[in-house]
């Protein structure tokens, strides 16, 4: 069954290639290649420099209107500009309460808001792609269902298409959700492969028996595939938090619940599993194959991982190496802290999207 509404659309616009200068070229892949990072019982990888400067309140938003919660951040095509897709200046229930704000919004490289579009059409922001024609997707990971809203007027779980000036140009799933066989049902990020093939990741429950898993789309938003489940196991997942795809075509997949990466191919096999960039929400890989993961839930949400430090790790896509931590710098903080999404600029400043207690964007430059 298919569930695909798209607008007419302008010309897609050229695709820009990011380059990234990174510091890790030289790397030994061979060397690296024994370890073994699928051990779930691994010790934690903590002890790692920090070289990043932390930069608070570089976005700035239009005057009356206050950061909320934040976990969809993604570098614009130019390689400078940043795409965010906030909570409208609140959190759960407030894009719907808050119709009139525009929940997506692009920063120039100074940090000036220049576009913002989306209001009364998605009602909890959760993840944003930018594709090579610079299209903006992003996915709503929960409904507007409640007293006194008519099932003809529920929307939400659903996949958003806009182009770069804010025309909407497609929804993947049905309004309001739907469940296996039917999709979507929390959404919680989406990913266009070069090919133009769509990956959306689906779950974002702990409670046994909930969705957990990948759908493939075709470019005109057919489904093609999906694949897992709920569960612990070795092809199983527990809130697919996050997708990222590396420079050999491998989709890496933040298995957060789970504590773990998961490697596939674009057909769904199983190529490896890697615990050592914690229990992350968020991934980034840059064209270089440096892999940034932000894991904000370590310790606080889950104290069986408490022996884990919260924050960014950044490494190798390639290897499997993690070279750097910067750490929560709240390190007492309950709830989600620090970055949940992530993303780099071509000069290597990364942005952490936050979901709460602070809530916004952060800026880290390499110092």
């Amino acid at each position: 069954m298919s569930y695909i509404s798209q607008s007419n659309s302008n010309k897609p616009l050229k695709a820009v290639l990011l380059t990234i200068t990174a510091a890790f070229g030289a790397m030994s892949i061979a060397a690296s290649a024994q370890t073994d990072y699928s051990n779930p019982d691994m010790d934690p990888v903590n002890d790692l420099p920090n070289p990043y400067q932390t930069v608070e309140n570089y976005l700035k938003l239009p005057a009356g209107r206050e950061w909320g919660s934040t976990s969809a951040v993604h570098i614009d095509v130019d390689g400078e500009s940043i795409w965010v897709a906030e909570r409208c200046s609140g959190n759960v229930g407030a894009c719907v309460q808050n119709s009139n704000l525009d929940p997506i919004m692009k920063f120039d490289a100074d940090g000036n808001m220049v576009t913002s579009f989306g209001a009364g059409m998605i009602t909890w922001p959760h993840g944003i792609e930018v594709d090579p024609q610079g299209n903006v997707w992003v996915t709503d990971a929960r409904d507007n269902r409640g007293d006194g809203v008519e099932e003809t007027e529920v929307y939400g779980h659903q996949v958003h298409k806009f182009s770069p000036d804010g025309h909407h140009l497609m929804t993947l799933g049905m309004p309001g959700g739907g469940r296996d066989p039917n999709y979507l049902f929390q959404p919680n990020d989406v990913l266009v492969a070069p090919d133009g093939h769509i990956f959306v990741a689906e779950g974002h429950s702990n409670a046994e028996g909930s969705t957990a898993r990948i759908l493939k789309f075709s470019p005109s938003g057919d489904l093609v595939m999906t694949w897992g489940s709920y569960g612990t196991g070795p092809e199983n997942f527990m809130q697919p938090h996050a997708l990222a795809l590396d420079s050999q075509g491998r989709l890496f997949i933040s298995d957060r619940s789970n504590n773990r990466i998961q490697i596939y191919t674009q057909d769904g096999e199983l190529l490896d599993t890697w615990y050592q960039f914690s229990r992350n929400s968020g991934l980034f890989i840059d064209e270089n194959d440096v892999l940034y993961a932000a894991d904000s839930e370590s310790g606080s949400v889950a104290p069986e991982w408490g022996h884990w430090t919260r924050g960014i790790r950044v490494g190798s896509a390639r290897t499997g190496e993690v070279h750097y931590l910067i750490p929560d710098p709240q390190p007492d903080c309950r709830g989600t802290c620090t970055a949940e999404g992530v993303t780099v600029d071509r000069n290597g400043v990364i942005y952490g999207a936050e979901v709460g207690p602070v809530g916004g964007i952060k800026r880290y430059v390499r110092q």
